[in-house]
């Protein structure tokens, strides 16, 4: 029996981008040909698209890990990296995408050919000949390209089908789906027989085809939990028509039509998903092929045609009463679907920010302590190589002229305090923005510090000193260390 998963969580990670480089042309008679450092490759999306071939979440149970490929990195002579492939996750349709740590509801994808971006690649990182300006005319450094997105998200499968079949464990539901469609799911004369739901495909000459989904049996309680019932149910969400099956035929003391009845509209009001309620009702009482059970029938049909619900009595071992159920079963579905728009293939709805706004906040989290937020500071301090002076400079360069230095000074930032810009904290000083970068080599800063280079005589006097023995410097100065 093939396996049926219709739940699983999902960990998915989109590829990184790949670094920019950092490349000076040369050729015979041209020392200094200016930078040619490419770009890198943008990393690979994720992406859920909905596939008629799949029916269950099965692959993703036994490989719930995924990951898109990354961007390859800039080389010289301009050319850009490779950009990394993108993901394509194939989804049966039904597809519910819920964040698991919020549990919002990201995407509810339905019609052949729905995609959703679940985990975008990251950008890659622009060449030093793409950060070239006439302030900068060979920038020693690149930037790094950025990492892609990781989820953890759920999926969950609701069935797309037009009548789902509703009753207690072995009511003959799912012998109502062998009889009236190809499909052929397990029956036995034991409670809770199918495990997963069935679908099956109900075709005819003088009606339009349909699909019937047939669940796990309901038990009393099966909203809060009890049996495979609840499990299932968010399968017959979709559907445009339930049927109650009711066993006539049942050996199982105080229980009978009318009770059942009972028992299946108040788990169905109970469970919180998709407004069941509501939906179309009509009763197939089965096992009328059992004399007891089609006395039965006869007596409970006054009572529930009271209700107002179409009663039909059938069997689906000697196939009465099949063909009218069928027919009506398809009146119905065509209503509705002459009622209903057919759902479209999910949309991808772009939301771009707007034009104005502010591109970042400052908040002050502590004494001489701060915080900074927004899309474009940690994207750029995600982006900088700080093992490089001249990329630090650029970062401070990029955050003066977006506004970040002069919001600081407002909230009274003095020099030395501590900023904060995603994972990275630093020491503020104000006066990087206040001068320019003096040219000097390639990849240095004269605004920012990070090695000293010690002069010719400071190296000469620290090999003396290595090479001198104690007692003469000792003698030479009687407060030297012992080492």
């Amino acid at each position: 029996m093939t396996s049926f998963i219709d739940r699983v969580v999902l960990h998915v990670s989109a590829g990184n981008g790949g670094n920019g480089c950092a490349s000076v042309h040369r050729e015979k008679f041209r020392p200094l040909g200016g930078p040619d450092g490419g770009n890198g490759g943008r990393g690979g999306d994720v992406i859920l698209e909905v596939d008629r071939g799949v029916a269950t979440l099965l692959d993703f149970h036994f490989h719930p890990h995924q990951r898109a490929t990354s961007g390859k990195p800039g080389q010289g002579s301009n050319r850009s990296g490779a950009e990394g492939s993108d993901l394509v996750l194939q989804v049966p349709d039904g597809t519910v995408v819920v964040d698991a740590e919020s549990g919002e509801q990201l995407a509810d994808l339905v019609g052949l050919g729905s995609r959703y971006v679940l985990a975008a690649g990251g950008a890659g990182g622009l060449g030093n000949a793409s950060l070239a300006s006439p302030r900068r005319r060979a920038p020693g450094f690149a930037l790094l390209g950025e990492p892609g997105e990781a989820k953890d998200v759920v999926l969950e499968l609701k069935s797309v089908a037009d009548v789902a079949l509703v009753g207690f464990p072995s009511a003959g539901k799912s012998s109502l789906v062998a009889a009236i469609s190809a499909a052929r799911p397990k029956i036995a004369d034991y409670p809770f027989t199918t495990l997963v739901p069935n679908l099956g495909v109900v075709y005819g000459s003088d009606h339009p085809s349909y699909t019937v989904a047939d669940v796990p049996g309901l038990i009393p309680g099966a909203s809060e939990g009890k049996g495979l019932g609840l499990e299932f149910l968010r399968h017959v969400e979709r559907c445009s028509v339930l049927v109650h099956v009711l066993d006539c035929a049942t050996l199982d003391p105080g229980r009978d039509p009318v009770s059942d009845l009972d028992a299946l509209e108040a788990e169905l009001g109970a469970y919180g998903g998709g407004g069941l309620t509501g939906r179309p009702r009509v009763v197939a009482l089965s096992k009328i092929d059992v004399p007891e059970a089609r006395e039965l029938a006869e007596m409970v049909r006054p009572e529930l045609e009271s209700r107002g619900l179409e009663v039909f009595a059938i069997s689906a071992a000697s196939h009465e009463g099949l063909r009218s159920l069928t027919l009506r079963l398809a009146q119905l579905v065509e209503q509705h679907r002459f009622e209903n728009v057919p759902p479209e293939p999910t949309r991808i709805v772009l939301r771009p920010r707007p034009v104005g706004g502010r591109e970042f906040t400052v908040t002050e989290v502590g004494e001489q302590a701060y915080q900074v937020a927004g899309i474009k500071p940690l994207r750029w301090v995600r982006q900088t190589d700080f093992t490089n002076e001249e990329a630090i400079g650029f970062l401070g360069d990029r955050l003066a002229k977006l506004g970040v230095e002069a919001e600081l000074a407002k909230l009274g930032a003095q020099p030395g305090a501590e900023v904060t810009i995603g994972e990275v904290t630093f020491d503020w000083e104000p006066t990087l923005a206040d001068q320019a970068a003096t040219v000097g080599p390639r990849g240095t800063d004269s605004r920012v510090v990070t090695q000293v280079r010690k002069s010719r005589d400071q190296r000469h006097a620290e090999f003396i000193e290595r090479h001198t023995p104690f007692e003469e410097l000792e003698a030479a100065d009687p407060g030297t260390p012992a080492p």
